[in-house]
């Protein structure tokens, strides 16, 4: 086990959401992951396979940052992903916080492209690429709007 007391993973969402293990045809273990809008199948993160290091964190913050080490860097032994959090200012958040990166960095790692991570990344930017392109279509069809007006009201074009 780790420093800290506590080893078991904690999850954020609704106490009515379940914890279900599934079993995964290339013989890792799921979790649905209850704190997310969608329920997403990531690896469960098994405690004696992670190395945490407390470290002082970087960037803007002065002296509380400078001179505390709540910054976590966590490394999975086994695949040598390394994950650095220093969101907040609380190691027990950071710690938290690294933990569910590295469920999903590990998502990607085992299951590639078909990482669900992955795919809702790739629904993300589609969806973003289909609102540009109405928005686009939208300017121009007012921009030939206007000028379809322009041109009716120029004098000399009386067409009655």
């Amino acid at each position: 086990c780790s420093r800290l007391a506590s080893c078991r993973l904690t999850w954020k969402g609704s106490p009515r959401v379940l914890q279900l293990l599934t079993p995964n045809p290339a013989g890792l273990t799921c979790v649905l992951a209850a704190g997310k809008k969608d329920l997403i199948n990531l690896p469960v993160l098994v405690e004696d396979e992670l190395e945490e290091q407390f470290v002082r964190g970087s960037g803007p913050g002065g002296q509380a940052t400078n001179k505390t080490s709540n910054c976590v860097v966590l490394k999975h032994i086994p695949t040598g992903i390394v994950v650095k959090c220093h969101q907040t200012r609380s190691v027990d958040i950071n710690r938290k916080r690294a933990r569910e990166i590295m469920r999903e960095k590990l998502d990607v790692a085992y299951k590639g492209d078909l990482s669900e991570v992955v795919l809702k990344k790739r629904e993300s930017v589609l969806r973003k690429q289909e609102k540009r392109r109405k928005a686009n279509e939208n300017l121009e069809r007012k921009r030939l709007f206007k000028d379809a007006l322009a041109a009716d009201s120029k004098p000399g074009s009386d067409t009655v």
